[in-house]
């Protein structure tokens, strides 16, 4: 059973949860021939004060 955590910076909408899913899924399926329903996903949206690269925060207002 894959199981597959997406984090991102900030939020994204349903229906791009929707196709991330969908191509995990079917990416899964295709290249270690576990089926879609045996996979699981769950996204982490991270506010982005709470994300630093290169020492930045990414939420940082100029």
């Amino acid at each position: 059973m894959p199981y597959v955590n997406v984090r991102v910076a900030g939020t994204i909408t349903y229906e791009q949860k929707e196709k991330i899913a969908e191509e995990i899924s079917a990416t899964l399926e295709r290249v270690i021939n576990k089926p879609k329903s045996a996979t699981y996903i769950t996204f982490d949206e991270v506010p982005r004060e709470n994300w630093a690269v290169g020492g930045n925060l990414l939420g940082k207002k100029d």
